[in-house]
């Protein structure tokens, strides 16, 4: 086996069918085929307990508003509810150009980032539905592929029920 630096992409190979592993490659879980570097590195962490994956379990949700005040209202009113852990609210406006009633039109808004879970989804939706100045507001859930263990066990707990958490300090 030998490991080939090819620009900033670090390739492990395996040649003719060994098993032997390299100093290197065994640091990356001695995958017995080619790999971007990337995703060795990727592949090693969650070895080593640095990652969770849990597609189903976890989603990052874009939700964007017409004001910083509705935007700040909308992030208080969720994380305190315990329907998303964290909203960061993205304080510069991003410029929306949509179609809305045939027209095309063109906005300065407000992106909010919320973190959740799954069983919290349908809750979430109906709170910023419930507190959003728009008719169809913009509610588009991403799942999470991986994460920190911490950081996801922190979102999960911060999501249940108050006498179901921890405190983290």
């Amino acid at each position: 086996m030998g490991v080939l630096m090819m620009g900033e992409v670090l390739m492990a190979l395996y040649s003719g069918g060994s098993r032997e592993k390299t100093k290197e490659a065994a640091a990356y879980g001695g995958l017995p085929y080619a790999l971007p570097f990337r995703a060795l590195k990727t592949i090693a962490a969650d070895q080593r307990g640095l990652l969770m994956k849990r597609e189903s379990m976890y989603r990052v949700v874009l939700v964007t508003c017409g004001t910083l005040t509705e935007a700040r209202k909308i992030a208080r009113k969720v994380v305190g509810k315990r329907l998303a852990a964290c909203v960061n609210v993205i304080l510069s406006p991003v410029e929306s150009h949509y179609i809305w009633k045939g027209k095309s039109e063109k906005a300065r808004e407000y992106l909010l980032i919320i973190k959740t879970t799954s069983a919290r989804l349908a809750k979430l939706e109906e709170e910023v539905k419930r507190l959003h100045s728009y008719d169809v507001p913009e509610f588009i859930a991403l799942p999470v592929a991986a994460g920190s263990r911490d950081y996801l066990g922190w979102l999960h707990e911060n999501v249940s029920s108050p006498r179901n958490s921890r405190r983290y300090s």
